[in-house]
């Protein structure tokens, strides 16, 4: 057996507890409940297992020392990681809080990464480390940065679930932040879809397929007509979310968790998150950048936006522990919050160029 026996079975194990988190809202059954606990420990346990293989194939590859082959060195492994921490994370809050419903909230954003590696083509195959990649900061640097990235997804996730459970009218300004928010994710995800089935049917080379086809199916063909009726579907799509939105607040509503534990998990993931990810994103990325480039900050563009989505968290925790924020609109910094997150993280790897576009392979 090898590691990626480990991962697939976990992959399957995600989506389907995923499906099982959902149903536990829908039949309130707590042995649907324990199912989907259990089914999520059996995915993380081969998770464990399949980053302990990969690990290990790649220290026989290359035979660098133990912490120079913890598998953290490309997108498939950090996207990996990062749905390995943000499933630890939401056990940890599911025991913690003793509320399973969390967990059709959280799992699919396991899900959607998940998925997003399926259909973007992203490489699995092990790869020697390029020079610049072969220091012990880059452990410290990614390891810390994805653990902050997991916690950002919970607020992420927990910040939806308070705006979706606090809105009441279509006109409210945050009823309509969330539902378009939510909308444009699952336009994006299905547009990476359509990628997938055009260019699997294509034969194109998965690798290939990352930077190179991304959206070339739907908004960025080359046919007019196409992108025409992509943009339509999309708002259509945006417009079905904010038009029947309003199930998702019965049921939040149904399952028991009320608004003030959703703003404190919020608070609480960011507040963690925030110092490991300055430590860890910043300044150890930039010891590292100075080993490995030569200079502490170039302004490469995952710097830049990383010092954005910085910024962004600084804002919340000043404006909620200085300013006095609450409710609606601090909620909504925390989902800004992460959209930041994902642009720094997948944005910038797979649209823009850099000293880190290694890692869109």
């Amino acid at each position: 057996m090898d590691s990626s026996v480990l991962f697939g079975i976990s992959t399957v194990a995600y989506i389907l507890a995923m499906m099982i988190y959902i149903a536990y809202l829908a039949v309130r059954s707590e042995a649907v409940g324990v199912t989907a606990t259990a089914v999520t420990v059996v995915g993380f346990a081969c998770q464990t297992g399949g980053f302990v293989l990969r690990g290990m194939e790649f220290h026989a590859m290359s035979g660098m020392g133990f912490l120079r082959s913890i598998p953290l060195t490309n997108l498939y492994e950090s996207l990996a990681f990062f749905v390995w921490s943000l499933i630890l994370i939401y056990l940890v809050v599911e025991f913690k809080y003793k509320n399973r419903s969390f967990g059709a909230f959280v799992t699919p954003v396991a899900g959607l990464a998940l998925a997003f590696i399926e259909m973007s083509g992203v490489s699995k195959s092990i790869q020697p480390l390029v020079p610049a990649l072969q220091s012990n900061w880059l452990l410290v640097h990614v390891f810390t940065s994805f653990v902050a990235y997991a916690t950002f997804a919970l607020s992420f996730s927990t910040g939806i679930m308070y705006l979706i459970s606090t809105t009441e009218k279509r006109t409210e300004g945050a009823y309509i932040f969330w539902s378009v928010t939510l909308g444009a994710f699952t336009v994006i995800l299905a547009a990476m879809g359509l990628d997938f089935l055009k260019f699997r049917v294509a034969g194109i080379r998965p690798d290939a397929m990352v930077q190179s086809y991304l959206f070339k199916a739907t908004f960025m063909s080359s046919n007019p007509v196409i992108v025409v009726v992509s943009l339509a579907a999309a708002a259509g799509g945006v417009f079905a979310f904010w038009r029947f939105g309003q199930g998702f607040k019965r049921i939040i509503s149904s399952v028991g968790i009320s608004p003030d534990l959703l703003d404190e998990i919020t608070y609480k993931s960011i507040a963690i998150g925030f110092p490991i990810f300055t430590l860890g994103g910043l300044i150890f990325g930039a010891i590292w950048a100075d080993q490995a480039w030569g200079v502490y900050w170039s302004w490469d563009p995952k710097e830049t936006w990383s010092l954005i989505t910085w910024f962004v968290y600084a804002f919340y925790l000043h404006a909620r522990l200085l300013r006095g924020w609450k409710g609606h609109k601090i909620a909504m910094v925390a989902v800004v919050g992460f959209v930041a997150v994902i642009i720094t993280y997948l944005g910038v790897n797979l649209l823009l160029s850099g000293l880190h576009s290694y890692g869109g392979a």
